[in-house]
């Protein structure tokens, strides 16, 4: 089946707005280098000028794509306490966990391999200043703006969508330089093993990242727009 997406409908859409209801669609944006988490309310037209996308090829992609059986399952159709545990289980506490892993394997291809002329000088501490960044941001989500959203009738929260939503932005940044210190994510001919791992892992974790700032900005952010208009 394919998408009902086409045509200068699908161009005037933001690509936050085809990233959260088209299923698949975040792959597609993913390969052609579109970012729909931090740059969501770019309409998808201004998306692919920007990157130099083929129109035509980018469309042919997004159309080819079908709607999977259990469709409803997909985050836009989650109630918020459902979506909101889904963000912690499946990416607050993998976040956690990559990095401590990631920042001392890193430490390790930096320190063994430091002659090597594509050694990735700096990753290590590009994944600790992550690191510091993201823990405060999620532990403000954590422990103040989830639960006031689970409990939300009306009014404003305590910290502002829109400071998240620059974090969001922050972070977004961050993940620029993680790629452009890794070559994005490409291993030199003959890297070891943690190199390797180090690569995979560390590409694994941005790409963990990019989803979640998306069903934040994207899906979960846009259902409180009355108190985020009150900020």
């Amino acid at each position: 089946m394919n998408t009902q997406f086409s045509g200068p409908e699908l161009w005037q859409r933001t690509v936050g707005d085809i990233a959260a209801t088209l299923p698949g669609a975040t792959a597609v944006l993913r390969n052609y280098k579109i970012d729909f988490c931090c740059n969501g309310d770019l309409t998808l037209d201004s998306a692919a000028h920007r990157r130099g996308v083929d129109r035509g090829e980018l469309e042919r992609a997004l159309a080819a794509l079908g709607t999977p059986d259990g469709a409803s399952a997909v985050p836009t159709a989650m109630s918020n306490d459902v979506l909101i545990g889904h963000i912690q289980a499946c990416y607050h506490e993998a976040h956690r966990r990559a990095l401590q892993e990631l920042i001392a394997l890193s430490r390790k291809v930096e320190a063994v391999h430091r002659e090597h002329p594509k050694v990735p000088a700096g990753l290590s501490e590009a994944l600790r200043q992550l690191q510091r960044d993201l823990e405060p941001h999620m532990a403000k989500e954590e422990a103040i703006l989830f639960p006031a959203m689970l409990q939300w009738t009306e009014g404003k929260f305590d910290i502002p969508i829109s400071e998240l939503r620059h974090e969001h932005d922050e972070q977004g940044i961050s993940l620029g330089r993680l790629e452009s210190l890794t070559d994005n994510f490409t291993t030199p001919e003959g890297a070891c093993r943690s190199w390797q791992a180090l690569y995979v892992g560390t590409a694994q974790f941005a790409e963990d990242l990019i989803k979640h700032i998306h069903l934040e900005n994207n899906i979960l952010f846009p259902r409180f727009a009355a108190a985020e208009s009150r900020t």
